[in-house]
């Protein structure tokens, strides 16, 4: 076990015992703004190298060879779209096609690594969620320099300081998309039975763990090999929507002097730097100029499938081993007219958010 807490007879088990398939692991995420130049410059100055620019479509990536991160196409506002997942073959999707009685269409995206095959869907909070297979990758980019480090009696570096330059935070890659959703359980439910993700870590507010959880940090299952503590996490709550993105850099240096580049521009921290407790990675978290909120991360868990699920009480002093206090910005508990109108219909509606699951919710963020 990881954490200090397992799960009790009769919880939910964290995996699906019969999945239609494996997904590999996140491919790219689908987003549409309308200004392509505004968004263009931040992502250059958050750390993404351009994969393809046309009149209508901006793609991101890091320096690791494989899929894009990001796909943000020209409309009318600024709103996520889904999530894409790679999966591991080909034959993948014609099973995934069968199953779920969707087709097979082509990817004619001009950044879409050598075209490529899709199966679109959607997921039980109405994301659309595409499982893609392309039979080309992205090359490599050159890599942001690791710093060399003394630790106590051991000094590689001698003769030599330390000068990490001012510049963004280079992208390796796409970690993690998180999303807020008011059917929980069904989308959980969903994600494991439909793409064969598995469980790392459930959270369950103070007082109410017979209910179940309401949040869960979810892996990739690639057998005995180690993948990310989180490839997708959710958690319940009044709104459906994109809550952030996470892309790896380099180490911790390379958050905190990217860190400094981004603020000497104006944009917003919205919470760091600190180390989180579910996947320990050491964080940064940024607001992009529509407010969107991304993530620089480095040194996070990886898991084998042979990890059984953690289980934990759901708090703010809870997301964080050390770091500044947890914002309210980052929690999105900011009083608003907008975020009332939220809350109102979603106890009107048919879903897993009641009176008791939202004072938990409130309660578990303010602790």
């Amino acid at each position: 076990m990881h954490s200090e807490r397992g799960a009790l007879r009769g919880e939910h088990p964290g995996r699906s015992g019969d999945p239609a398939i494996k997904v590999a692991d996140l491919a790219w995420l689908e987003f549409e703004k309308p200004d392509l130049d505004r968004a263009e410059v931040f992502a250059r100055d958050f750390g993404f190298a351009i994969a393809v620019r046309t009149d209508r479509e901006l793609w991101l990536r890091g320096t690791y060879a494989g899929m894009p991160c990001a796909v943000i196409r020209e409309g009318p506002a600024s709103r996520f779209i889904g999530p894409a997942f790679r999966a591991a073959e080909r034959a993948d999707l014609a099973r995934l096609a069968r199953l779920t009685g969707r087709d097979i269409r082509a990817l004619r995206d001009a950044g879409a690594p050598g075209g490529g095959e899709a199966v679109d869907l959607l997921d039980p909070s109405g994301f659309t969620v595409r499982v893609v297979h392309c039979a080309e990758e992205l090359p490599a980019l050159p890599e942001q320099r690791a710093l060399t480090l003394n630790f106590g009696m051991r000094h590689p570096r001698t003769n030599a300081t330390q000068r990490p330059p001012r510049e963004p935070s280079r992208i390796q890659r796409l970690g993690h998309v998180v999303l807020e959703t008011r059917v929980f359980t069904r989308a959980l439910d969903w994600y494991l039975d439909t793409l064969g993700m598995i469980v790392s870590d459930f959270l369950f507010l103070d007082g109410q763990r017979d209910r179940g959880p309401t949040m869960a940090f979810i892996r990739c299952d690639q057998g005995g090999s180690a993948v990310d503590h989180h490839t997708l996490a959710m958690h319940l709550g009044p709104g459906t929507g994109y809550v952030h993105s996470a892309y790896q850099v380099t180490d911790l240096d390379a958050i905190a002097a990217g860190g400094e580049y981004l603020a000497e521009r104006g944009y917003r921290r919205s919470w760091g730097i600190g180390r989180h407790v579910q996947g320990s990675q050491l964080f940064d978290y940024w607001r992009d100029p529509d407010h969107f909120m991304l993530e620089h991360f480095a040194d996070g868990d990886l898991f084998s499938c042979d990890v059984e699920p953690g289980w934990a009480p759901m708090s703010g002093s809870g997301l964080a081993q050390w770091g500044p206090p947890v914002t309210r910005d980052f929690l999105g508990t900011h009083p608003s007219p907008a975020k009332l109108r939220e809350v109102l219909t979603a106890l009107r509606g048919d879903n897993e958010l009641d009176p008791a699951r939202l004072l938990g919710l409130m309660k578990g963020m303010n602790s």
